[in-house]
């Protein structure tokens, strides 16, 4: 039988959209998300219906839990019957326990299977972790070997930016993922028309800076992304960009055109909304951009 030389696996996190996921034939193991109070309000994602949540009152916040073992291993059972070797990409660590699963489960491969896997903890999410299975495909298309790909991946780690932006610090406050002093200090800041950026740093969300004067949070984005540019020295190499949102499809595509104004070089890989584990700790309107230099 055939086999491919390199396939994917990633949690779902990632939020790849789909056409990527299966031209490239991508596992995605679900992450768990237990939310009964939302389950039967009217919206079509969970954005819409966090927003009627929230119009009726209903005091409720989502509880999530990690992939466990098996589901990676049952991943790994099934791209290695399709792939010689399999890159698996996970969430940060420093938040949640996914990438343990899935380096727990690949002890338990048999035989050699174990030597064929290689887990990669992204110590970002969404937009970020996508940018770095966006460089994984592009170099599996080089011909690189597996192990070549892992050593350049992990190289490429700290080398990640993602910022975002909450339109309220509650949801994820609620998840734990930011103190209860930070989420306050973003609450105040934003009544006052100020922009709080978080971004991800060896794998947990900090804050990356205030900005002032910005219409929208697609317009304070931005503002962060040009700062960082100025300290950059690579005005001609391409730079690959990933924008995710919650449910802000508008903010989302008023992002893209103000950076492909103003920056030439600046390649918009794809735009996504949230998916739902990650929408339910970041909430409505939220909007994360994602690139690596």
């Amino acid at each position: 039988m055939f086999k491919g030389k390199i396939g994917i696996i990633t949690d779902e996190a990632a939020d790849l959209p789909e056409e990527i996921i299966e031209k490239h034939r991508i596992a995605v193991v679900p992450v768990k998300l237990f939310w009964p109070e939302i389950e039967n309000l009217p919206g079509e994602n969970i954005f819409q219906k966090m927003r009627e949540m929230e119009k009726k009152g209903i005091g409720s916040f989502a509880k999530t839990s990690q992939p466990s073992m098996k589901d990676f291993l049952d991943k790994y059972d099934s791209q290695l019957e399709i792939f010689e070797k399999v890159l698996c990409f996970t969430l940060t660590s420093k938040l949640s326990g996914t990438y343990n699963s899935a380096f727990q489960a690949k002890r338990f491969l048999a035989g050699d299977r174990q030597n064929r896997v290689f887990v990669i903890d992204s110590l970002s999410a969404s937009a970020g972790q996508a940018l770095l299975i966006l460089k994984a495909i592009e170099l599996i298309e080089k011909g690189k070997e597996a192990e070549e790909i892992f050593k350049e991946l992990s190289e490429s780690v700290p080398k990640i930016h993602l910022h975002i932006i909450f339109e309220n610090a509650k949801w994820v406050e609620a998840s734990g993922r930011i103190s209860h002093l930070v989420a306050n200090l973003m609450k105040g800041m934003a009544k006052m028309g100020v922009r709080p950026v978080l971004m991800f740093k060896d794998g947990i969300l900090v804050p990356a800076g205030l900005k002032t004067g910005a219409k929208d949070i697609a317009d304070g984005i931005f503002k962060q992304f040009e700062s960082d540019m100025k300290k950059l020295s690579m005005p001609d190499e391409e730079i690959k960009v990933v924008i995710t949102h919650g449910d802000d499809m508008a903010g989302a595509e008023r992002l893209k055109a103000i950076i492909e104004k103003d920056y030439k070089n600046v390649k918009i890989a794809f735009i996504n909304i949230l998916n739902n584990v990650v929408g339910s700790l970041t909430g409505p309107n939220t909007l994360a951009l994602a690139w690596l230099d």
